[in-house]
Order: structure tokens, then sequence, then C-alpha cells
């Protein structure tokens, strides 16, 4: 039997869609050190203005930095700005 994350991936590539529509991956894009958006995340766990603990699908995402803050917050989506220093995945599942 195939795992489900590898016939995901196969899915993904033989439908020419993105892996993490397919295989609910979060999707950050980072511009600079100063802007964050993340997509496909599942809630906040942790808010403060050095750290921002994310819960997604596979695991937590933790943003460190300085001066960190929320400008929007929606199901699926979350814009952080501040100073950006560190990204980690934490508990994270392979795909």
């Amino acid at each position: 039997m195939v795992p489900r994350t590898r016939l995901g991936r196969r899915l993904a590539d033989l439908l020419d869609l993105p892996p993490e529509v397919v295989l609910a991956l979060p999707k950050l894009t980072l511009v600079g050190d100063a802007r964050l958006t993340l997509e496909n995340h599942r809630g906040l766990i942790e808010y403060g203005p050095q750290r921002i603990r994310v819960s997604t699908d596979r695991g937590e995402i933790a943003i460190e930095g300085a001066a960190l803050t929320i400008e929007s917050i929606l199901k699926e989506e979350i814009l952080l700005t501040g100073r950006i220093h560190a990204i980690r995945f934490i508990d994270w599942e392979d795909v």
C-alpha cells in the first residue's frame, strides 16, 4: 500500500496542483525579516511580542523575534509583522 503522503505528492504532480493544497501543508511567505504570511494554519497556540506559535496539520510553527504583531488573522491565513529572527518547526510530521 502506498502511504497517503506519497500518494498525495503523486496526485499533486499528476494534476499539476501545489503540494500545500493536496497535502494540507502550511505555506509561509517571508518578506525580508519584517513580514510573514502563514497559510493553512489551525489556530494560535501562543502570542507575545517575542514569540508566536501556530498550530498546523503537520505540527507547530514558532516565530521568534522582536515587536511581533498580528496584523490580520483569517480562517486559514495569518499576517505577522515585526522583526523576525527565527522560524522553527516543532514536532513536525514528515511528508
